[in-house]
C-alpha cells in the first residue's frame, strides 16, 4: 500500500534520508536481510532426477516386468536387451530436455544489468542485484526501473510498462499524488515505478520498496511456481496404451495356463510360452522410438526457430485450435508509426512509405514543428525516449528533416514541458533573427488556444468551419484506431515565458499514428483459420484500438466480437465459460483475466496456445496447454513459464510449428499402429498354434530380434516420413479422440491378421516339406527348426513390406512415392540383410534356432510376406472409391 503514502511517511517508515541515501553498511547490512534483487526459480533438477523421471511411464513398467521376469526365468540375453531399450530411452529424454534447457539459458539476458543509487551521499552506478529496500534510485531515459519503487521526485517522467500491462504508450508518472483506493490498478499508480519497466521520458528519484519477489513481477512469478503440469493428450494416449497392453500381456499368460491344464501340455514349457506371448504383445521399441520421432522433430522445429522445452508439447501444439496472441509486440511491432498527416484540405497517407517523400509547404511546416517539439532520438535504426516522440522524428527522416540537423538549425532556447493537464508540449527554437513556438498535443486544446491556420504557406483566420474540418478530421482517424496529435506554432521576436508560449497560435495541422501490425501475420492468421485453429487477440488496450487491429489482421469482423476485463468480471465464471466461443477481441484485460480466459477456452474442450512476451503473459502462458514466449523481445519470466520460444518473435513461426506438429503426431501415429500391427500378428501366431496343439512357431528369442531390430528402423523411419503436404487444411483432432479412431484400430487388427495368418501358412509349409502332416504325431526333429526358420522370415519380411502401406491411410503407394521416404526404402534393404544375415551365419543361425533357407522357400517367403501389403492397398482402394460417391 505504498502507493497511498506520502513522500515522508514511505522515507520514515524505511528509514532512509533522500539526501544522502543509505550508507555502504546500511547496504550490506539489508542485502542479508533481504537477499539478492533477482527472481527466483525453481532448483533445477539433477541428470539423475531427470533420468527417474524419464521412467515414469506405464509402458515403461510393462517393460521392466517383462525383463524381471526373463531374469527370473534365466533368459538373461532378453532381460539385458530389455533393459539396453529401457535405458536407451530415459537417456534421450534426457538428451532432449537437458539441451533444450540450455538453449533457454543461452536466450536469457539482464534486463537490468546497472542501477544509478545514491548512497553515502553520493550518486553510483552499482549492479542491480544489490539494490536494497530503502535505496535512492536516480531515474532517467533509456533506463531499466531495477525494483519497484515509491517516487519521491518526478520532472515529465514517463515510464513505458508494457511488460506489466500490454499498455504500448508510457504512463505518466506524478510522485505527488496519493491513491487512497486499495484496489488501484497497476496502470493508474502514477506514484510508483514498477521492476524491469523502462523510463522513457524526463527524469525521477523513488525509494526501493521491494526487491525480488516481492515486487509485482516476483508476485506473478510466484503464480508459476505453482505446479499445473498436466500431461498432454500424447502422454494421455501413450499412458492408455501403455496399460491396456500391460493388462493384455497378463491376461494372455493366464489364459496360456488355462489351455494348458486344459491340453494337459508341460506347465514349464507353457510358462516359456506364455513368456514369448507378453513379450509378443509388448512393443519393446514403442518407448524409444516415439522419444527419437519427438527429439528428431525438436531438432526440425529449431531449425525453424522454434525452441521446445520439453518432447511432448510438440504434439500438444499440433493439436492447438486456439491460439490466444498478446497484441502488444506479437501481433504489432511495439513501435508507433505515424500513417497519416493532415493540413487543411489535404490528407496523405504516408503507411509504407520509406523515404525521400516531397512535401507541400504546409506539409514542410508540420513536420518540422513535429521534429523541433520532441526529445527522442534515432540512430542507426535505433530510438530512445517516447515511442510517439520516435515515431516523429521517424517521420522526419522520411521528409529528410533529420532531428540533429534541424536542431542545430533552430537551437531550442526554451520549453513549456508536456503535462497531463494542458495534454501540450511547446519549445522555443531560434527562427531567423526572432524565435518560433512549436507546440504538439491533443488537438481540441490546440484549437482553442489558435486564432490563425497556415493554409497554402499562409497564416489565415481560423474560422469555425476549419475547427470542425480538424475535428472531423480527428473523429476519422479515431474511428481508425489511430492516436492523433495536433501541431501548432507562433513567432515571436524576443525570449517568452513557458507561460506566455501557448497563446494565439497558428494551427498547421494533425498526424494520426499507430502500433502497427507485423507485416507477416496477417497471411499467417489466414493460413491458421483454413487449418481450422481460431486467432484470439487479448491485449490490455482499449477496445475501439484491438479491434480495429484486429479487423485488418482477419481475426475480427466486429466491435460485437469484443469484450473488456470489465465485462468479464461482471459474468460468472459459467456464463463467462458458455459465451467464450463468440469473441476474438479481448481489451482492457489484466493478467488475472488472461487465465482466466485461458480456462475458459479449456472447458470447452479446447486446446489452447497463448502466445506473448510481457510478464503479464506468463500466468497465462503457464496455464495454456502449450505456452509460446519470445526470445528477444520476452521476458525471462515468460520465458520460464513457456513450452516453446521462438528466438525470431516471428507469429508465423506458430503456423509452421503447428504444421510440424500435425504431422509429428500423425508420423508418431503410423509408428504405434504399424508397431502393434506387428505384435498383434506375433500374438495371433502364437496363439493360435496354441490352440491347434501346434508346436509354437517362434520363440521368445525371435520375437524380441523382431521387436527391437526389424520393427524398429521402420518405425523410425515412419516417425520422419515427409509429411503430408495438406495437413494444414484438415481441422484439428478432436483432443478427446481416441488414438485408435478414423479407422486406426481396424487397420491395426487387419494388418495383424493377415502378418499372424501367412506366418503360420508358412510354419505349416515347413512342416508339411519334411513330412510332417496336421494329426500324424510327433515333429520330425529337424522339421521344427527349419519351419520356425520360415515363419521367422516370413514375419520380419512381411512387417518390413508392410510398412509402406502404412504411410497413408487413404493415398495408394504409388501416388505417394514408393522411393520418397529414403529412410524407409534403407530400413528394408537392412532389415532384410541383416534376416539373411541371422540365419545363414551359423554363430548366430545356432543362437536364434533358424537355418538356411533354399531359394525356392525363400522366393515363397517373399510371396507370403508381400501378401499383407497388397491387401491393405486393395482395402484403400475401396475406401477411395466410397468417398467419392
Amino acid at each position: 500500500m505504498w502507493f497511498s503514502k506520502s513522500q515522508n511517511e514511505v522515507l520514515k517508515e524505511l528509514g532512509v534520508n533522500p539526501a544522502v541515501g543509505l550508507t555502504e553498511s546500511e547496504a550490506k547490512q539489508r542485502l542479508e536481510k533481504y537477499g539478492m534483487n533477482k527472481l527466483k526459480g525453481k532448483p533445477k533438477k539433477s541428470l539423475v532426477s531427470l533420468f527417474l523421471s524419464q521412467l515414469k511411464d506405464m509402458l515403461i513398467y510393462v517393460l521392466l516386468a517383462a525383463a524381471v521376469i526373463t531374469l527370473i526365468i534365466g533368459e538373461y540375453a532378453d532381460s539385458i536387451i530389455i533393459l539396453l531399450v529401457i535405458i536407451l530411452n530415459a537417456v534421450i529424454g534426457v538428451f532432449q530436455e537437458y539441451k533444450a534447457e540450455k538453449a533457454v539459458e543461452a536466450l536469457q539476458k539482464m534486463t537490468t544489468p546497472k542501477s544509478v543509487v545514491r548512497r553515502d551521499g553520493e550518486v553510483k552506478e552499482i549492479n542491480s542485484e544489490e539494490v536494497v529496500p530503502g535505496d535512492i534510485i536516480i531515474l532517467d531515459a533509456g533506463r531499466f526501473v531495477p525494483a519497484d519503487l515509491r517516487l519521491i521526485e518526478s520532472a515529465n517522467l514517463q515510464i513505458e510498462e508494457s511488460a506489466l500491462t500490454g499498455e504500448s504508450v508510457p504512463s505518466s508518472k506524478d510522485a505527488s499524488k496519493l491513491f487512497e483506493d486499495p484496489k488501484t490498478p497497476i496502470g493508474d499508480k502514477a506514484n510508483m515505478a514498477f521492476l524491469s519497466t523502462l523510463v522513457t521520458y524526463g527524469r525521477g528519484e523513488g525509494v526501493v520498496v521491494a526487491t525480488a519477489m516481492e515486487t509485482e513481477i516476483g508476485k506473478i512469478a510466484k503464480i508459476l511456481d505453482d505446479d499445473n503440469d498436466e500431461m498432454t493428450p500424447l502422454q494421455k494416449r501413450l499412458d492408455e496404451l501403455g496399460r491396456i497392453l500391460g493388462f493384455l500381456a497378463i491376461g494372455i499368460c493366464a489364459l496360456i495356463f488355462i489351455i494348458a491344464l486344459i491340453q494337459k501340455r508341460d506347465l514349464f514349457e507353457m510358462f516359456l510360452t506364455a513368456i514369448s506371448l507378453a513379450v509378443a504383445a509388448i512393443p519393446e521399441g514403442l518407448a524409444a522410438i516415439v522419444a527419437i520421432v519427438l527429439a528428431l522433430g525438436v531438432t526440425r522445429m529449431s531449425k525453424i526457430h522454434a525452441i521446445v522445452k520439453k518432447l511432448p508439447a510438440v504434439e500438444t501444439l499440433g493439436s492447438v485450435n486456439i491460439i490466444c496472441s498478446d497484441k502488444t509486440g506479437t501481433l504489432t511491432q511495439n513501435k508507433m508509426t505515424v500513417v497519416k498527416q493532415y493540413t487543411l484540405n489535404n490528407l496523405v497517407d504516408i503507411s509504407g512509405t520509406d523515404a525521400n517523400l516531397t512535401a507541400t509547404p504546409d506539409e514542410n511546416e508540420l513536420v518540422r514543428s513535429l521534429v523541433l517539439c520532441s526529445d527522442a532520438t534515432y540512430v542507426n535504426g535505433q530510438g530512445t525516449g517516447d515511442p510517439t516522440e520516435i515515431a516523429l522524428i521517424i517521420l522526419g527522416e522520411k521528409f529528410n528533416l533529420t532531428r540533429s540537423e534541424i536542431n542545430n538549425k533552430h537551437k531550442r532556447v526554451s520549453e513549456n514541458p508536456f503535462d497531463s493537464d494542458r495534454k501540450l508540449m511547446s519549445t522555443l527554437n531560434v527562427e531567423g533573427n526572432g524565435y518560433r513556438v512549436h507546440t504538439k498535443g491533443a488537438i481540441d486544446n490546440i484549437l482553442k488556444l489558435s486564432t490563425t491556420a497556415l493554409v497554402n504557406g499562409q497564416k489565415v483566420p481560423l474560422t469555425k468551419e476549419m475547427k470542425t474540418d480538424y475535428l472531423r478530421m480527428t473523429e476519422n482517424m479515431s474511428d481508425s484506431a489511430l492516436r492523433v496529435l495536433g501541431v501548432a506554432f507562433k513567432d515571436t521576436t524576443e525570449m517568452i515565458a513557458p507561460e506566455e508560449m501557448e497563446k494565439e497560435l497558428t494551427v498547421i495541422g494533425i498526424v494520426g499514428m499507430i502500433d502497427p501490425p507485423r507485416l507477416e501475420v496477417k497471411d499467417s492468421i489466414h493460413e491458421a483459420k483454413l487449418a481450422g485453429i481460431r486467432p484470439i487477440m487479448i491485449t490490455g488496450d482499449h477496445k475501439n484500438t484491438a479491434v480495429a487491429i484486429a479487423k485488418e489482421l482477419g481475426i475480427a469482423e466486429s466491435i460485437e466480437q469484443s469484450i473488456t476485463g470489465a465485462e468479464i468480471d461482471e459474468l460468472s465464471d459459467e456464463d463467462f465459460a458458455a459465451h467464450i466461443n463468440d469473441y476474438r477481441v479481448f481489451a482492457r484485460v489484466s493478467p488475472e483475466h488472461k487465465v482466466k480466459i485461458v480456462r475458459a477456452f479449456k472447458a470447452q474442450g479446447n486446446i489452447v496456445s497463448m502466445t506473448g512476451d510481457g510478464v503479464n503473459d506468463a500466468p497465462s502462458l503457464k496455464y495454456a496447454d502449450i505456452g509460446v514466449a519470445m526470445g528477444i523481445t520476452g521476458t525471462d519470466v515468460a520465458k520460464g513459464a513457456s513450452d516453446m520460444i521462438l528466438t525470431d518473435d516471428n507469429f508465423t513461426t506458430i503456423v509452421h510449428a503447428i504444421e510440424e506438429g500435425r504431422n509429428i503426431y500423425n508420423n508418431i501415429k503410423k509408428s504405434v499402429i504399424f508397431l502393434l500391427s506387428c505384435n498383434l500378428g506375433e500374438v495371433i501366431t502364437i496363439f493360435i498354434s496354441i490352440l491347434l496343439n501346434w508346436p509354437v512357431p517362434l520363440i521368445a528369442t525371435q520375437i524380441l530380434w523382431i521387436n527391437l531390430i526389424t520393427d524398429s528402423l521402420p518405425a523410425i523411419a515412419l516417425g520422419i516420413d515427409p509429411g503430408d503436404k495438406d495437413v494444414m487444411k484438415l481441422k484439428p483432432r478432436n483432443p478427446k479422440e481416441s488414438f485408435f479412431a478414423r479407422g486406426a484400430g481396424l487397420r491395426a487388427v487387419i494388418g495383424g491378421v493377415l502378418i499372424g495368418i501367412f506366418t503360420l501358412a508358412a510354419f505349416y509349409y515347413g512342416l508339411w516339406e519334411h513330412g510332417y502332416v496336421l494329426g500324424s504325431g510327433a515333429v520330425p526333429e529337424e522339421a521344427l527348426p527349419y519351419a520356425r526358420t520360415m515363419s521367422f522370415v516370413v514375419l520380419a519380411a512381411s512387417q518390413l513390406f508392410y510398412s509402406f502401406s502404412m504411410r497413408s491411410t487413404t493415398k495408394s503407394l504409388f501416388k505417394i512415392g514408393p522411393f520418397s521416404n529414403i529412410f524407409l526404402v534403407g530400413s528394408l534393404i537392412v532389415g532384410m540383410l541383416l534376416q539373411l544375415v541371422v540365419i545363414s551365419v551359423p554363430v548366430l543361425a545356432n543362437a536364434f534356432g533358424v537355418h538356411n533357407l533354399t531359394l525356392q522357400d525363400w522366393a515363397l517367403v517373399l510371396v507370403f510376406a508381400l501378401i499383407p501389403l497388397i491387401v491393405n492397398e486393395i482395402i484403400k482402394t475401396f475406401m477411395r472409391s466410397n468417398e467419392h460417391k
